[in-house]
């Protein structure tokens, strides 16, 4: 299921988008893919390098709906969530578990400056059948082999947003927890 309200107001999800539109994909794994890009409006960063900085500012505040409605629109199952800096709004998340859960294949453009660990986990659980946090540290983001310490520093968050993505109590976040431990240990040296 899919939050479709910030639970700390109970409003309805809604993102400031500069544009919507269709595309051939230029970039990473699905180059010449078509493709509907999102531009998410706004971000914190200056980068000399950017080639967005119209999107820094502006856009139009829409429902998640509208934009699925757009995206729908154009008929591919290929979407880019892009900004400016898309993990800067809050309802990201929101629309990313939307997009995944109508059945798109869904890429994340960002910085990488926020923290998209509760974006990683949701898109994991939800588009790539991750049910252990070892998917998500060791199979999806590869953690676990980069830097065992920091992937277990990062197991308790883990666990937690994806037990709520799975609907699973505490004890199965202890087990998960210990069982990724155990695994860890293997890897430190």
């Amino acid at each position: 299921m899919t939050p479709e309200a910030d639970s700390s107001t109970s409003r309805p999800a809604r993102l400031r988008v500069s544009e919507i539109f269709h595309s051939i994909q230029g970039e990473s794994h699905t180059t010449g893919e078509r493709t509907v890009f999102v531009r998410l409006t706004g971000c914190p960063l200056r980068c000399s390098w950017c080639d967005t900085a119209y999107a820094f500012s502006g856009g139009e505040l829409r429902s998640l709906d509208s934009i699925m409605d757009a995206v729908a629109a154009f008929g591919s199952r290929h979407v880019c969530v892009t900004g400016g800096e898309p993990l800067a709004q809050a309802d990201c998340r929101a629309l990313l578990g939307r997009l995944c859960d109508a059945g798109y294949l869904v890429q994340l453009e960002t910085s990488g400056a926020l923290d998209i660990t509760g974006a990683q986990v949701a898109w994991a659980a939800r588009c790539e059948m991750a049910r252990a946090v070892e998917d998500v540290l060791a199979r999806r983001t590869r953690a676990l082999f980069l830097d065992a310490r920091a992937a277990l520093a990062a197991a308790p968050a883990v666990a937690g947003l994806l037990a709520a993505e799975l609907r699973r109590g505490p004890a199965w976040t202890e087990r998960q927890l210990r069982e990724f431990q155990s695994l860890a240990a293997r890897y430190l040296a």
